[in-house]
């Protein structure tokens, strides 16, 4: 007897870390099994690989087993998973959908408009307007990106307000590194004052997540609220929010690839994500769907086919896209929408 999807999920948290362990795997998650290039109606544990390799060239303990407790696997080719950060006009108000990142890194995607303590703020990823953690809370952030041509003498639109840190692989992560509530008031209050007394210096608030990272994301707040608009490009205004689900409809509009759909095909999936630099960075409890973005669109708000938001797009590869649960990203950041 087959089992259902809530069965498959209990031994995906119990079997994954070891999934995960094997040479090769990249991600593990719930979809589809499929057969001779054909989706079946079979729920199968996905284990996403760099490149498929035959069982003759690996060692029998690195071999993907063919069922998992009752359950099927599946191998899917999906090359090395990135932080999609990569290489348009300048958008007065700005909407969802367009180039913008930290003054420091190439750019990225604006996400959408979110709300905090009743002001609006910008929502993308920590590696699009936090520098991957090496930001200041106060930081100019540009529309459009560096990469497009902005600067942040004529380009400046918002200065990063807060972040949720990724932990990278191999960080040393304990308690005494946690800044309190109390810290991130203190920070917020001698970051507002350091320009009056001529200071560059700034301090860094953190939300903790834990080890294994649930989102990638940060939020900035606008200069003039009146160089913001809630309307996201090409798709118009956000109707209200969903729970990612398996074999879903999905869109986005980012910075390289613009309007784009996609299906969910795993969901719970986790993936350890190459930032460059050695950094390597392991995310549970994501999403997954197909072709559907390129470098430069990190950040895109990801939404269903009736303009509920669901995710945060922040990952992927060349068949491959990775997103944020949203309401993870909401409850990190204690956001909402406007």
């Amino acid at each position: 007897m087959s089992k259902d999807i809530e069965e498959i999920r209990a031994i995906l948290r119990e079997e994954g870390s070891e999934l995960m362990k094997k040479p090769n795997v990249v991600a593990t998650g719930i979809g589809y099994k499929i057969v001779a290039g054909q989706p079946t109606t079979d729920l199968a544990i996905i284990c996403s690989v760099e490149v498929k390799k035959t069982s003759t060239v690996l060692k029998e303990e690195d071999i993907i087993p063919a069922s998992v407790q009752g359950v099927p696997t599946d191998v899917k080719p999906c090359g090395i998973l990135r932080a999609f950060q990569d290489p348009t006009e300048r958008f007065r108000p700005a909407p969802g959908g367009v180039s913008m990142g930290h003054f420091q890194i190439t750019t990225g995607t604006f996400g959408c408009v979110v709300s905090k303590n009743g002001e609006k703020f910008i929502l993308s990823n920590n590696h699009v307007l936090a520098n991957s953690n090496a930001a200041l809370v106060g930081d100019p952030i540009l529309q459009p990106g560096a990469f497009d041509g902005g600067s942040v003498t004529q380009d400046q639109i918002a200065v990063l307000s807060e972040f949720v840190p990724i932990h990278f692989e191999g960080e040393e992560d304990n308690d005494d590194n946690r800044p309190c509530r109390t810290a991130r008031v203190v920070a917020s209050i001698i970051n507002t004052l350091a320009p009056v007394v001529g200071s560059r210096s700034r301090l860094r608030p953190y939300t903790i997540q834990q080890e294994n990272n649930l989102v990638d994301c940060a939020i900035a707040q606008p200069l003039n609220s009146n160089d913001i608009t809630e309307e996201i490009h090409q798709i118009g205004y956000i109707a209200g929010v969903v729970e990612g689900q398996l074999g879903m409809n999905v869109k986005k509009s980012g910075r390289t690839t613009g309007l784009t759909t996609g299906v969910i095909e795993q969901i719970d999936v986790s993936a350890r994500v190459n930032y460059g630099a050695n950094k390597v960075a392991l995310f549970t409890d994501q999403l997954m769907a197909g072709t559907m973005s390129q470098g430069g669109d990190s950040g895109s708000a990801v939404l269903d086919e009736n303009n509920n938001l669901t995710g945060l797009l922040f990952a992927g590869s060349e068949t491959t896209t990775i997103i944020n649960r949203i309401q993870n990203v909401f409850d990190l950041l204690q956001i909402d929408l406007p």
